[in-house]
């Protein structure tokens, strides 16, 4: 072999090793930005910190090809606004829960939270495994999106009051903020929902211009100073007993990744899913030890009366939707037969066991 072409070869064998050296995207111009618009005030305990640590695994996972940036409620588009933001593509993620597009139509509240529905397990359970995840894949397609679960805040309390609720009289004439089915419940039992920004929900509260509001929880309650505002802290949640905190993508965005990002994008969003219901489980109990000793917040239940009620409605509401339009049966059916099967395996485990170790 002539030394001429030896060195040819070799050069050509010493470019191939190096190629084969670099990642697959190395070829790639730049990394992909992206935005995520969420509906909570920028960096807000739990939902506006799950929207930050979902952007920042995003970012890790994918060896910085796609750099996610979050903007807060306001920062670039008003929080009612998220999903019509990534819907026309000015953002390509938003972080919200689908019971803030009821306008768009009543089912979207099943894929965030049901009064009296389904805990954080379960939820999860019925998306993943029970064909509730493949039926909000569906809705959100008519707008171009891709729906995932990025968080849950487990099961919630049932809010802040400024006096006390003895009886269902109480309820009459009380406006409060509430969103979703639950407002649609409040309602019908004679009181006034107001569906408000959280950013907004403080001032509303302590001003008067609402008697109640049921946000989240002790740790994100306690952020928001709620209980400042009002004296009385109720419980159950029984309006949003595991409400699923969304996160959902622009199609056409999503589709122009390679296979391996968008693998990518949805791990991170069930490990989000994860991440958030673990970090409010551990921390709503030390949240509540501060509002109770420190500032000696009176926590009550509901009156049974009052949940009975409650209930009732509830259960007329969600009937009602599901007679509405087909697809709204479809998910209807779907949500309360997976409720019947999971509610009986629950007696058992989850319910019995937590007895048993209150005895």
């Amino acid at each position: 072999m002539q030394r001429r072409q030896f060195i040819r070869r070799l050069g050509l064998g010493t470019v191939a090793s190096a190629a084969l050296a670099l990642p697959s995207w190395a070829g790639e111009r730049r990394p992909l930005r992206w935005k995520m618009v969420t509906a909570w005030p920028r960096n807000f305990p739990g939902l506006g910190t799950g929207a930050n640590r979902l952007a920042e695994m995003i970012t890790a996972m994918s060896g910085g090809r796609i750099r996610v940036k979050v903007y807060g409620a306001g920062e670039l588009v008003p929080a009612f606004e998220v999903f019509d933001a990534v819907a026309r593509g000015i953002a390509q993620m938003g972080h919200a829960g689908a019971y803030y597009w009821k306008g768009k139509g009543e089912v979207f509240q099943f894929f965030s939270a049901v009064p009296f529905g389904f805990t954080a397990e379960e939820i999860n359970a019925w998306l993943y495994y029970g064909g509730g995840m493949e039926l909000w894949r569906e809705l959100y397609a008519r707008f171009g999106l891709i729906p995932t679960a990025a968080g849950n805040t487990g099961v919630q309390m049932a809010g802040w009051f400024r006096r006390e609720i003895l009886a269902l009289e109480d309820l009459k004439g009380l406006k409060m903020r509430i969103p979703g089915l639950g407002g649609e419940v409040l309602r019908r039992a004679g009181g006034t929902p107001v569906n408000i920004p959280g950013g907004e929900l403080f001032t509303a509260l302590q001003s008067g211009a609402i008697d109640a509001a049921e946000w989240v929880g002790p740790y994100i309650d306690l952020a928001f100073g709620l209980h400042k505002a009002a004296k009385y802290y109720y419980y159950p949640g029984w309006q949003e007993p595991g409400s699923t905190i969304e996160c959902f993508i622009n199609r056409q965005a999503f589709e122009s990744l390679s296979s391996d990002l968008q693998h990518i994008v949805l791990s991170a969003c069930r490990a989000a899913n994860l991440e958030m219901l673990s970090e409010l489980t551990a921390r709503n109990q030390q949240a509540l030890e501060t509002l109770v000793r420190e500032h000696h917040v009176v926590v009550k239940p509901l009156p049974e009366e009052v949940l009975k009620k409650l209930k009732a409605l509830a259960e007329e509401v969600v009937a009602e939707i599901a007679a509405k339009d087909p697809f709204a049966r479809r998910v209807y059916d779907s949500f309360s037969r997976f409720r019947t099967q999971i509610a009986a395996w629950s007696a058992i485990s989850i319910q019995a066991f937590l007895h048993a170790r209150s005895l």
